[in-house]
């Protein structure tokens, strides 16, 4: 090494000069293995969450038909999709835990073929209170999936690479809503009748099969870790862990423990940011085709067509600003913008709900904003917490934020209820988003980092 240095030093290299070549062509490789990793990993955990998505709010469509079947009023359907999340935030942190312990793949894999089985069994609802069990079991089922997730990837991707691939696993939500949306209408309106089965117990049953054989294949396509991924060579797997322990590194405040976690007061800063991102999430997923439908859309395949509509302009917003936000390194701000704009669409959807053109900006303005938080909003944590905090603290954001996907569908489901429209649910969302965006952006700015 000397020897090198000083036959470079006579041809007038200097050894800063080779350190600063060195550095930028570790990166360089870092970066190539990073995409290969990307190539191989994203797409994959992109389909599930695609299947996660279409599983979890297939609901918005399969009431349209089985209200009347049940005798499901709009206040017990907000309901019920609230109580989902009782199960979903109970069992969230546990599982993530478990994750800890027993290794991706098996987690993954176990969560999709119940939450699948689950769904599968929506098909037998009989009445309210079979809906409502229904509805929880599925949440304890899926608990853990998306922060594990999320926790996953914050093992294999440096700071430097989160926000974009974030957002390359986030745009699952935006492919369930373009493809789900299709997918689901054209059931509801051509599987009625079917060897004696209502229309919508063939959309549970046929968006119930495709995780459990996914799941099962995850089994064996999925490493836990890039120390145990047999496509990467022991060089590869070298650099992986000295790039995400340098990305540790460089943040002396970063929370190793999760006893140490729960007293950390940006966890729950986070925590409320992301209860924020929840109720526009509501917003979309779940009252998009009663909205689409009362604007004068009535064929349940044209509302499925025209909900996919504010998911594709919502998914190439969010690709724009996350890369934006990546470019930038800045990410509450981001989020603070981000979730301004979706506030801004919930005000207009409120106003001018019962027209179609303005409707429909309204959720593709909800869309941008909803994607483009949560694809920044899991960078913000991931800058101040490593080792089993982030785990654990991952999930526990998750789950206080998920309260907000219990209270947001109660609460419209309730409004909508007295007031016949959404009117008044739309503007409480607005508030609470414009809430979140305040407080994300001024305790969060700088200060994760």
């Amino acid at each position: 090494m000397e020897t090198t240095n000083s036959l470079l030093a006579e041809d007038g290299t200097t050894g800063s000069t080779l350190s600063a070549n060195r550095g930028v062509m570790l990166e360089a490789d870092a970066d190539r293995i990073f995409g290969r990793i990307a190539r191989r990993l994203i797409p994959f955990l992109f389909l599930c969450y695609v299947l996660n998505y279409i599983d979890r709010v297939n609901i918005s469509f399969a009431h349209l038909q089985f209200r009347a079947d049940i005798g499901l009023t709009e206040a017990s359907y907000g309901l019920g999709v609230g109580v989902f999340y009782i199960g979903y935030v109970l069992f969230e942190v546990p599982s993530n835990l478990l994750l800890r312990r027993i290794g991706a793949r098996r987690t993954i894999a176990r969560i999709m073929v119940l939450w699948g089985l689950v769904s599968l069994s929506m098909m037998f609802v009989q009445n309210t209170t079979q809906f409502y069990i229904a509805r929880i079991a599925l949440g304890i089922a899926e608990a853990g999936f998306f922060p594990g997730i999320v926790y996953y990837l914050t093992s294999w991707f440096p700071d430097r690479h989160r926000a974009k691939v974030m957002s390359a696993f986030v745009l699952g939500i935006a492919v369930a809503g373009i493809t789900g949306g299709p997918i689901s209408g054209w059931i509801l309106g051509n599987a009625e009748g079917w060897h004696a089965l209502h229309a919508w117990q063939w959309l549970f049953l046929l968006e119930g099969i495709p995780p459990v054989l996914v799941g099962i294949f995850a089994l064996w396509y999925l490493p836990d870790s890039a120390a145990t991924a047999r496509w990467l060579s022991p060089a590869e797997k070298e650099l992986v862990a000295r790039e995400i322990a340098g990305n540790g590194s460089a943040a002396s405040s970063h929370t190793e423990h999760f006893g140490a976690a729960l007293r950390n007061w940006r966890v729950y800063v986070c925590a409320f940011g992301y209860f924020t991102i929840t109720w526009a999430g509501s917003v979309l997923n779940f009252w998009a085709p009663s909205v689409i439908r009362n604007a004068g859309v009535s064929n349940p395949w044209h509302i499925g067509l025209v909900s996919a509509v504010p998911y594709l302009i919502g998914a190439i917003g969010m690709v724009a600003l996350s890369r934006h936000s990546d470019a930038r390194n800045e990410r509450s701000m981001h989020f603070a913008c981000c979730a301004l704009l979706a506030s801004a669409g919930a005000v207009l959807l409120g106003t001018a709900h019962a027209s179609f053109v303005p409707a429909i900006a309204g959720l593709a303005l909800v869309a941008i904003g909803y994607l483009s938080c949560t694809a920044i909003f899991w960078t913000i944590p991931a800058s101040f917490l490593s080792g089993t905090a982030s785990a654990g603290a991952i999930a526990l954001i998750s789950s206080i934020g998920q309260l907000g996907s219990l209270m947001a569908p109660t609460a419209i489901g309730k409004l909508t209820a007295i007031t016949h429209e959404i009117s008044a649910g739309s503007y409480l969302a607005a508030f609470v988003l414009a809430c979140g965006a305040v407080v994300i952006g001024v305790w969060m700015n700088n200060r994760s980092k």
